[in-house]
């Protein structure tokens, strides 16, 4: 008998955190890190909505509530999807999560059976594709081309939506490559999906950074395209916009009442329910007027580092980034530098075990890291399959300015390092 059921190993995890302790282990060691992989704003989260959960914990209102979320949250992110999106949905149809995360999770248990088929962006966040070989579902990812600017292609999409397509995943702005997906591509992907899509396969539309968005751009949901609310799961949260990952306080809507019931038994199953003391302060969030001020002020800074950012990152010999017009994240490519610093040929000389666990992005990624001390993300950590060819590092611009410079001249010392890498592959240490 072994010990763990097989499906057990067949879930990754993600690299963000998984990296960690390499970060740790370095910095015990004297070496501090200039630490560009985490997806997590700088900032604090807004007094007005501390205030509130302190104010709720004062009251004692810290037991069981209602598993599909408190009625005042879901009242105002009904609200608040109506104002900015334009469709009317109940409270009813909302369920509450400790993050966003396990919607997304979720929805693969909801819909999808074995063989059942995914589509998913890739690069994209990384369990929407670990996720499906955990439920023996059959994953399809679509590869967003950086010639499209990392957004999904109507006609990408055409050629991959079979009678067994259940569920398709949306994320926009984009982690990891901060694309956002105009409203006419939106309309373009919906044209496709209600031709060729059965209607009872369902659409994700994971925008959890819809307000973290730049260059005067406006946020679209493909929910509010006609014919589309009643095929669309609408996922976002509170731990971007709000700088609030710690308050763990995400959500769902869904297509309809009797489907979010189904979520709500999960949610019973899983954790009975979110900390009622935290969605009041998510409740707060969404109604208090000063909630504007602070996202403006948050969103006016990631875009002007992330000006500074692209700016230096194509000064890097071998490194070409675009500009990315959502989120706080970067996705540059290192093709060149991996070609000037060797990196193709160590990885074709790698044995067929280390070959398997590591690539010529992740090869960089480390040698960045344990030996200019810099953290960034590689390619794999955002979709594994069909990335033979993709040399990418996702690099967050979460940190204050003169941190980002600091990182960008690591990566350009790493960048033109042919001895220290060679150095790096000679001790085979920390390849993966």
């Amino acid at each position: 008998m072994d010990l763990y059921a097989k499906r057990t190993f067949s879930i990754d995890t993600e690299n963000a955190f998984k990296i960690g302790p390499h970060i740790a282990r370095l910095e015990a060691e004297g070496h501090p890190v200039v630490k560009l992989n985490l997806g997590e704003p700088d900032f604090n989260v807004p007094a007005f909505i501390k205030q509130e959960i302190k104010d709720q914990l004062d009251r004692n209102n810290t037991h069981y509530c209602d598993p599909k979320g408190i009625l005042s949250l879901r009242e105002a992110i009904s609200h608040q999807i109506f104002e900015t999106r334009k469709i009317h949905i109940s409270p009813e149809q909302v369920v509450i999560f400790p993050g966003a995360k396990p919607g997304i999770g979720f929805s693969q248990q909801v819909y999808c059976d074995p063989g059942d088929e995914i589509i998913y962006p890739s690069p994209g966040f990384p369990i929407f594709e670990s996720f499906i070989r955990y439920l023996d579902a059959k994953p399809v990812p679509v590869h967003l081309m950086e010639e499209n600017g990392f957004t999904l292609s109507a006609d990408q999409l055409a050629t991959l939506i079979t009678p067994k397509t259940k569920l398709i995943y949306i994320n926009s702005p984009s982690n990891p490559t901060g694309g956002v997906v105009e409203l006419n591509q939106l309309e373009a992907i919906a044209e496709v999906i209600l031709k060729k899509a059965h209607p009872n396969a369902r659409i994700y539309s994971d925008e959890i950074y819809e307000q973290i968005i730049f260059d005067g751009k406006q946020h679209h949901s493909i929910a509010s395209i006609p014919e589309m609310k009643n095929r669309t799961i609408i996922s976002s949260g509170f731990s971007k916009t709000f700088a609030w990952t710690g308050g763990r306080v995400g959500y769902a809507i869904l297509p309809s009442v009797e489907e979010a019931d189904v979520f709500k038994n999960l949610n019973i199953n899983y954790f009975s329910c979110v900390p009622p003391y935290n969605q009041e302060g998510a409740r707060a969030a969404l109604t208090n007027p000063a909630s504007k001020k602070a996202i403006s002020l948050m969103v006016n800074t990631f875009e002007e580092r992330r000006n500074t950012l692209v700016q230096l990152l194509n000064q890097i010999p071998g490194m070409t980034c675009q500009m990315p017009s959502g989120a706080f994240y970067v996705f540059p490519n290192i093709k060149g530098i991996c070609k000037k610093l060797g990196i193709f040929d160590a990885y074709q000389n790698l044995d067929h075990h280390t070959k398997s666990k590591t690539t010529p992005s992740t090869l960089f990624q480390m040698f960045a890291l344990y030996h200019h001390y810099v953290a960034t993300l590689d390619r794999k950590s955002f979709g594994r399959i069909g990335i033979a060819d993709k040399h990418h590092l996702r690099i967050s611009y979460a940190s204050d300015i003169a941190l980002l410079k600091e990182g960008v001249v690591r990566l350009h010392n790493a960048a033109i390092d042919v001895e220290g890498f060679q150095k790096f592959m000679q001790k085979r240490d920390n390849l993966y």
